[in-house]
């Protein structure tokens, strides 16, 4: 039976991309999706992993999310947080995605200024049948990545690692 990917046989690439490549492919899959998975830590140490619609201003995500959910109550406690966003997965070739690591803030909509402006709350207001001039409440979390693990198989056609990190000050993206 004939390979379809035959690249993805054998030793796994090591390559490292350069950063500006590595952050053009972030920044495509961050516009692109529209849905992470959040984890926050419970009281008693616990994951709580969430699914969101989210949005993006550069390398953070945002959300909106009511002030009593259990992700926000986790958040107010303890802001580390992690979030997965993936592509849907038809095989290995297509496995591509990113996890993000790092702390979140939540800000009222009156301080949440450019992130304001990028959430598109129509869209939901309109699909639940809300009026369009009267704006949401509800306040916006941050993500802000202090890392971030993109994934992305397809990599391995060029000799790059499926695998590459990105940190916000770095020079380069080796660890």
């Amino acid at each position: 039976m004939p390979l379809t990917n035959p690249w993805l046989t054998g030793p796994t690439p090591d390559g490292v991309l350069p950063r500006p490549e590595l952050e053009e492919r972030i920044l495509n899959l961050l516009s692109t999706q529209n849905l992470a998975v959040v984890a926050t830590v419970n009281r008693d140490g616990s994951p709580s992993a969430t699914p969101v619609r989210y949005y993006s201003l550069g390398f953070e995500i945002f959300y909106s999310s009511w002030d009593s959910s259990v992700k926000s109550r986790n958040l107010r406690r303890d802001p580390r947080v992690s979030a997965g966003i993936v592509v849907p997965y038809v095989g290995l070739a297509s496995s591509r995605g990113a996890q993000l690591f790092g702390t979140a803030r939540t800000l009222a909509p009156a301080d949440a200024g450019e992130y304001w402006e990028a959430f598109r709350w129509q869209s939901e207001y309109a699909e639940r049948g809300r009026p369009l001039d009267e704006p949401p409440t509800d306040p916006l979390t941050i993500i802000t990545p202090s890392r971030i693990l993109y994934t992305d198989h397809w990599l391995r056609r060029t000799g790059h690692a499926p695998r590459q990190t990105w940190r916000p000050n770095a020079s380069s993206n080796v660890d």
